[in-house]
Order: C-alpha cells, then sequence, then structure tokens
C-alpha cells in the first residue's frame, strides 16, 4: 500500500507516519527529513536546499523526486510507503503517479489531516523554541502555509477526483488522529 499524509507544514504528518511505521511496518518517505538529512552532511545539494528551505520556499521537484525514487525499493520490500510532505505541486503528484505506474504500483489512498492555521502557528512557534528547526521559525512557517495554500491544497481536487482523498480531523489527540486514519485505511 501507498499512502499520502497530506496537508499543511504542522499539521502532524510527520508524527502520524511514524505510528504507521511501527503498526503496519511500512517505510516513512519523509522529504523534510530526507532534505535535512542532505543539509546536515554539508554536501553541496545539501548546502543549496538549506538557503532555499530557510526562505520558506519549496526544494524543485526534480530533487524531491529523486529523493523519492532512490528508496523505493526500500519500501516496496516492506509492503508500501507512507509518503510525508510529498507531492507538494501537482507535477510532483503526476510524476509520482508516473513513477509507481512504471513500477507496477499507485498511490492507494491519501489522508488529508484537517487543521486550524491559527493552532498551527502555536504548534510551530512551540516546536522552533523546543527544537531549533530553521524552517520552523514563525516568519518561515507564514511563508510555507501560504506555499502549501496556493501550490499543494490544489492536489485535494486531484486526489479527491480519483476516489483516493480521506478527510481527518488533525486537531484530536494523537491517538485519536491515529484511531481516524487507521479507520481511513481500513475502509477504503
Amino acid at each position: 500500500m501507498n499512502l499520502i499524509l497530506f496537508g499543511p507544514p504542522g499539521a502532524g504528518k510527520g508524527t502520524q507516519a511514524k505510528r504507521l511505521v511501527e503498526e503496519r511496518g511500512m517505510i516513512q518517505l519523509s522529504t523534510g527529513d530526507m532534505l535535512r538529512a542532505a543539509i546536515a552532511s554539508g554536501s553541496e545539494l545539501g548546502l543549496t536546499c538549506k538557503g532555499i528551505i530557510d526562505r520558506g520556499e519549496l526544494v524543485p521537484d526534480e530533487v524531491v523526486i529523486a529523493l523519492i525514487e532512490s528508496r523505493l525499493d526500500e519500501a516496496e520490500a516492506c509492503g508500501g510507503a507512507i509518503f510525508d510532505g510529498f507531492p507538494r505541486t501537482l507535477a510532483q503528484a503526476k510524476a509520482l503517479d508516473v513513477l509507481l505506474a512504471g513500477r507496477g504500483k499507485q498511490v492507494d489512498r491519501v489522508i488529508r489531516l484537517r487543521v486550524d492555521e491559527a493552532a498551527l502557528l502555536d504548534r510551530i512557534t512551540q516546536r522552533f523554541a523546543d527544537m531549533g528547526r530553521s524552517d520552523d521559525n514563525p516568519e518561515s512557517f507564514k511563508v510555507r502555509l501560504k506555499a502549501y495554500a496556493d501550490q499543494t491544497a490544489p492536489l485535494i481536487p486531484y486526489y479527491e477526483g480519483q476516489g483516493k482523498l480521506a478527510e481527518v480531523d488533525g486537531m484530536g489527540s494523537v491517538e485519536a488522529v491515529a484511531r481516524a486514519i487507521a479507520q481511513a485505511i481500513d475502509n477504503r
């Protein structure tokens, strides 16, 4: 099964993906984690990505798609992938469809975490204070939220038209959201 967790920055996609990894044995393909690892490596790609991310912009599609493709064999061996933070644009969604179709696979389910934007700003401010992630400062967050609204939110009708979209209230407790996600996966 290939699953996309969809929602704005700070919606809890990473938290829920980690739970699904533990409970279902799937592989989490977090573009954010992959990009942070590239940055931590100090590579030229990492330094380029750091500048882009720190400005709150999205990393170019070809870089992100290559990162995803490099992990698909591992995901398939474990029964599927949880795409966390990808796709972010319609072009990425179409590229993912082509990439998976070439392997005889598809996106099976898209879970949209619906959240309140004001509450998200509080979450991000707290995460920045706790973890110091440069992409979590409140000013970068506002840019990322606008990028989500402009570029990523249009994916909702794309996946809805394919009959793959399920919506979950992302404002509940971690456990309540996890239960709702499990139900959306199992009742497709």
